[in-house]
C-alpha cells in the first residue's frame, strides 16, 4: 500500500469533497485523514490516502482530472518515519491581533526543537470593544528531553509581552 498525501485548493462552491472523494472512492483509495476548510472564498485542504501500489498512478491522473473544475491538486508519496519518543501538549493563546504573532509563537517552538502538528488561526471582533482578537490553537510534539515548564515560562513572558492569554495543555503519554 502506499500513503498520499494531497493538497487542494480552488473556488469554494458546493461538491469539492464529493468530487474528490469519488475519484479516491472509484479508484480504491482510502481516505485516511483531512483537515479541510474555506477561506476567504477558496476552498483549501490536506488530505492522506491510502492506495494499492498498483493503483497510484491511475489515481494521480483521474485527480489531475478534476483541474478542469478549478481546483489545483499537489500530490505527495508519504515515506513513513521513524518513531520518536514525543510528548503532545497542545497551545491556546487569545489576544488583540497583531502583525507577527504567528511568527513569534512558531520562533519559541522552533528554538525548543518542537514540532507543530496542526495550527489553526482566526481573527474574531471582541463583543464588547469591537477591536481585533487573534485566536490561535496549536497541536505540537515535544521532544523528551525538552523541559515543557520552561517552555511554558517562555510563552507566558511572550504573552505577556503581547498583552494575550496562553495556555499550555501537556497530553498524557507519547504523541509517537
Amino acid at each position: 500500500m502506499a500513503n498520499l498525501v494531497l493538497t487542494l485548493i480552488g473556488p469554494d462552491h458546493p461538491g469539492i469533497v464529493d468530487a474528490v472523494s469519488d475519484v479516491v472512492s472509484t479508484h480504491g483509495g482510502n481516505w485516511l485523514e483531512s483537515r479541510m476548510a474555506q477561506l476567504a472564498g477558496k476552498f483549501a485542504g490536506v488530505l492522506c490516502i491510502e492506495v494499492a501500489e498498483d493503483r497510484v498512478a491511475s489515481l494521480e491522473s483521474a485527480l489531475k482530472g478534476l483541474e478542469s473544475s478549478g481546483l489545483h491538486l499537489v500530490v505527495e508519496r508519504s515515506e513513513p518515519i521513524a518513531p520518536r519518543r514525543l510528548r503532545p501538549i497542545e497551545i491556546e493563546l487569545v489576544g488583540q491581533d497583531r502583525l507577527g504573532l504567528v511568527r513569534e509563537i512558531a520562533n519559541v517552538l522552533a528554538a525548543q526543537g518542537i514540532n507543530v502538528e496542526e495550527l489553526s488561526t482566526d481573527r474574531r471582533t471582541a463583543a464588547m470593544s469591537g477591536t481585533a482578537m487573534f485566536e490561535a490553537h496549536i497541536r505540537a510534539s515535544v521532544p523528551e528531553d525538552v523541559d515543557v515548564v520552561a517552555v511554558r515560562q517562555r510563552l507566558e513572558r511572550l504573552a505577556a509581552d503581547l498583552m494575550a492569554d496562553v495556555r499550555l495543555i501537556e497530553a498524557l503519554g507519547p504523541s509517537h
